[in-house]
């Protein structure tokens, strides 16, 4: 009876189309949830996920929530995410996903979590950082802390949205550096953002994280495109 009047007082809505959601702690209606491509990547060591990677960074694990489809319940999510001033959205899909994370043999010596940095002038333009609101939210079901502030973007680039792979990756080179080293030595960090698509981006933040003495580093991204 309390959680229902809670209901009615701070209703909770579905991150995609915004209906009305039963008292669950889902982050889709029964709708939209018909229509995810969900993946249980978590669960393996070896997956498509990790194969964007193979042979360019060594990764512990690596795992996306959903698969991405256009006009999906997903791309709709991350629009409101990116574009619409919701910065919930990534708070509420990161404890989904950390619920999931914290039963998962690969993940559950995480020490920290670190979100791809945006650069300054976006980050004000946006209001906030989107990777940084899902590393809060799993940071909330792992219990580990954000490190905020000890990956940080120097130089302002273009949006990668429509770069193709050797694009992108021109366009991150030496972007990103490491500025707190101390708080990163000998733990396992896990890197993450909103999107996969070629890697580039993560790529560049992983190389820089694995720099640091005894790191060693897992991602996780609440959808993986395909490329």
């Amino acid at each position: 009876m309390w959680e229902g009047f809670l209901h009615l007082l701070f209703p909770e809505i579905c991150v995609a189309c915004g209906q009305d959601l039963p008292v669950t702690g889902s982050c889709f209606c029964l709708k939209c949830q018909l229509a995810l491509d969900p993946s249980d990547m978590y669960l393996l060591r070896e997956n498509e996920f990790t194969d964007r990677f193979w042979g360019r960074l060594p990764l512990e694990g690596g795992a996306a929530l959903y698969h991405f489809t256009r006009k999906s319940p997903v791309q709709r999510a991350l629009h409101q995410l990116k574009y619409h001033n919701k910065p919930d959205i990534g708070v509420k899909i990161g404890r989904a996903f950390g619920a999931k994370l914290r039963h998962a043999e690969i993940f559950r010596t995480v020490e920290g979590i670190i979100p791809v940095p945006l650069h300054p002038r976006k980050e004000r333009i946006r209001g906030y950082n989107q990777s940084a609101m899902f590393a809060q939210g799993i940071a909330e079901t792992l219990e580990v802390p954000v490190f905020g502030s000890a990956l940080v973007r120097d130089r302002y680039t273009e949006s990668q949205t429509r770069k193709k792979r050797i694009e992108r990756f021109q366009n991150v080179e030496q972007v990103f550096t490491v500025k707190k080293p101390a708080q990163l030595e000998g733990r396992h960090l896990l890197l993450v953002d909103d999107v996969l698509t070629t890697g580039a981006t993560l790529e560049i933040c992983g190389l820089a994280l694995l720099e640091v003495p005894g790191t060693r580093l897992s991602m996780a991204t609440i959808a993986i495109a395909t490329i």
